[in-house]
C-alpha cells in the first residue's frame, strides 16, 4: 500500500492562533516543534519521532470518551510521570485510572485542552 503514515490532523476550533499556541506551551506540538533531536523546525509542520500509531474507529456508543465529540488524540510520550507533573504546574485537570494501565501496553493519562478536546497522553512501556 502507498500510505506511508499519516500528514496532519485538522480540526475545527473557534479560537485557532489560541489553541495552537496552548497546545506548543503545555505539550511541544504543533507547527515549528520537533520531538526528534536534531531534527530541522519549520513554520508549517511538527517534527515528530517514527513509531506505532493506532488508527481505531470505535462504536459510536462508547463511553471511552465524549459522546459529543468524534475523535480524540492520543499523544505517543515519554516520561509520562514529568509531562503530568508540568500539567499540573501549570494548572490544567489531569485525569488517571489505574484501570487503563496494562504492563504490556503503558501507561496512560487524559487531559482536554481549552476548547474541550480530550488527550489521551499515552506513554508505551519501555522496550
Amino acid at each position: 500500500m502507498p500510505v506511508l503514515g499519516i500528514g496532519g490532523l485538522f480540526f475545527r476550533a473557534k479560537d485557532p492562533d489560541a489553541l495552537s499556541a496552548w497546545y506548543r506551551e503545555h505539550l511541544g506540538i504543533g507547527a515549528g516543534c520537533v520531538a526528534t533531536e536534531g531534527a530541522t523546525p519549520d513554520e508549517w509542520s511538527w517534527q515528530t519521532e517514527g513509531g506505532p500509531v493506532v488508527f481505531a474507529p470505535f462504536k459510536h456508543e462508547t463511553d471511552y470518551f465524549a459522546a459529543d465529540k468524534q475523535f480524540m488524540l492520543n499523544l505517543r510520550v515519554r516520561d509520562l510521570d514529568s509531562l503530568l507533573e508540568h500539567l499540573n504546574a501549570a494548572g490544567i485537570d489531569i485525569i488517571t485510572k489505574p484501570e487503563w494501565n496494562d504492563p504490556s501496553i503503558g501507561q496512560f493519562a487524559r487531559i482536554h485542552d481549552p476548547e474541550g478536546n480530550a488527550l489521551e497522553l499515552w506513554e508505551p512501556p519501555a522496550g
